[in-house]
């Protein structure tokens, strides 16, 4: 157990290695009831939504989900989140466990302009569990009413999980197929143990942050205060996707103005996942060495992974340096260790 975003977290059950490969080859279940829940409701919420987050929420029919951000004026994260339409005109928004006081606030004091629409930080009344892996929907659909396999990518859906009111959604942070199950806190523990129960015959194990952690690096899933933050772009973290740049009222999205200049001036930086060619792991805060220049970049991210077997990372480089094949060295506790720049992300699931 360890201390994280102002919880006591599991960060391993049986080990980190372990719990990474179940979640690969069959299935892990986390709880991550640590993530904060902010719900925006009225006649205006759609506008609301539109105006602080940067992707496109009218694009979302009820029962749909996507990935977004919450931005500054300079176009740099308050947060990432996930943007639920629960209705025409309400909304869930899940957010980082250490930003939910700062993005409740950020919201309430920007939404205004907006018009009808009223933000509730809804935190309490969630607990959230999450069922990864290939082995996922067949563990999860005897105990549950809803067609999974009807069930989209970023779709979800109401109904009961162990006789237990819930949310169920498609979605994850791993990289593999899996739902994310929202159900009263007093309930957590049932469904939790009825998930596991459920999981037996397909070898279903607990699985913490540890774990967590080395799956959405494979998958080249952006950590909050690590690989994003307040001082890195949309763009410069490669997320230019998750901007609806052509959506109605684009100019009034805060960070609008900015990301709009970035994206016609270009990124000098942007974020590349590398593989280390030397022995070595690059641990977030390692220095990117260019030539002569020891500064030139820092390590976001950067583990050794159970499934690749490989060191990866992810690092903010100089944009010259960003393009496929280029190579730089990583400053490994005083010592340099040859990497080049790959793809992203490092895995994708069989399909």
């Amino acid at each position: 157990m360890g201390p994280f975003g102002g919880w006591e977290m599991p960060i391993e059950y049986s080990g980190i290695a372990e719990e990474h490969m179940a979640v690969r080859t069959h299935a892990g279940l986390f709880d991550v009831s640590h993530m904060g829940e902010i719900e925006i409701a009225g006649r205006d919420a759609l506008a609301a939504v539109q105006r602080i987050s940067c992707n496109d929420a009218s694009k979302l029919q009820v029962g749909q989900a996507q990935y977004s951000g919450l931005l500054t004026p300079q176009g740099t994260f308050v947060d990432d989140i996930l943007v639920y339409r629960l209705a025409a005109a309400h909304f869930l928004l899940v957010v980082n466990a250490g930003n939910i006081l700062k993005d409740y606030a950020w919201i309430a004091g920007h939404i205004a302009a907006a018009g009808d629409a009223v933000a509730v930080d809804a935190t309490s009344r969630y607990a959230l569990l999450a069922l990864q892996g290939p082995a996922s929907l067949e563990v999860l659909q005897p105990l549950i009413g809803v067609d999974l396999a009807a069930m989209k990518y970023y779709r979800f859906a109401h109904g009961e999980v162990a006789n237990v009111r819930a949310t169920v959604s498609r979605t994850g942070y791993t990289g593999e197929d899996g739902f994310e199950i929202f159900v009263p806190p007093q309930s957590a523990d049932r469904v939790w143990q009825a998930m596991l129960q459920s999981g037996q015959g397909a070898g279903v194990i607990p699985c913490g942050l540890g774990a967590r952690d080395t799956l959405r690096l494979e998958a080249a899933m952006r950590l909050y205060g690590q690989d994003i933050d307040e001082t890195t772009t949309v763009l410069e973290a490669d997320l230019g996707w998750i901007v609806g740049w052509q959506k109605d009222g684009f100019d009034n999205t805060i960070g609008a103005a900015a990301l709009q200049e970035q994206r016609a001036a270009g990124v000098r930086r942007k974020i590349v996942g590398f593989e280390l060619r030397q022995p070595g792991i690059a641990r977030p805060g390692c220095g990117v060495c260019i030539g002569d220049d020891n500064a030139a970049g820092r390590v976001t991210s950067g583990t050794q992974t159970p499934y690749l077997k490989k060191a990866i990372g992810m690092a903010y480089v100089p944009i010259e340096h960003a393009r496929p094949g280029a190579e730089f060295d990583i400053d490994i506790r005083g010592r340099r260790a040859r990497a080049q720049v790959v793809p992203m992300p490092f895995y994708r699931r069989p399909a």
